[in-house]
């Protein structure tokens, strides 16, 4: 994490917001306090703003999660989101089974596989979903990200599906 005087840059996605004195964030995602309040935000919102929040909701979970791998993001968590973009994008699975999935995923599976954060993540942030100005607005840039994010994992795309078919059932 670069932290200057006045900015800090998340690890994760890079976003460079101005340092708060007034956040702390200690959890497993590798990012900046300032990006956890954000997506904080977006969450909290998120059920609020969209006519259909599970049909985003999920992928918004999925996206911020693999966006901030790398630090103590534990590969289960990583790996697990991954299957998550993988199950949306490439099983085209509707958007309410994928928890059910993920869930009995996680239950089954004993040893997860370590994928390294991209080189060159996603061009968008946590930041860009929470400058929504409706509902409308708020779904599609959820999916434009949540795509741009799998997008960015490409070279491990087929390491995820090779690891899906392992464990399907």
């Amino acid at each position: 994490m670069t932290t200057t005087r006045t900015h800090r840059t998340c690890p994760g996605c890079g976003l460079r917001m101005p340092v708060s004195t007034k956040v702390s964030y200690d959890g497993f995602y590798h990012c900046s306090p300032e990006c956890w309040v954000i997506y904080s935000e977006v969450l909290r919102t998120d059920f609020r703003a969209a006519t259909e929040p599970e049909m985003v909701r999920q992928k918004l979970i999925d996206a911020y999660a693999v966006q901030h791998a790398g630090g103590k993001h534990p590969d289960k968590s990583v790996a697990v989101h991954l299957v998550g973009l993988h199950a949306a994008y490439e099983l085209r699975m509707p958007a309410t089974d994928v928890p059910s999935y993920l869930q009995r995923l996680m239950a089954s599976v004993k040893d997860w596989p370590h994928f390294r954060q991209p080189m060159f993540p996603a061009p968008m942030t946590i930041f860009d979903v929470a400058l929504a100005e409706s509902a409308e607005e708020h779904v599609v840039r959820v999916e434009t990200w949540a795509e741009a994010v799998w997008h960015s994992w490409l070279d491990y795309h087929k390491a995820v599906a090779s690891f899906v078919q392992k464990h399907a059932f």
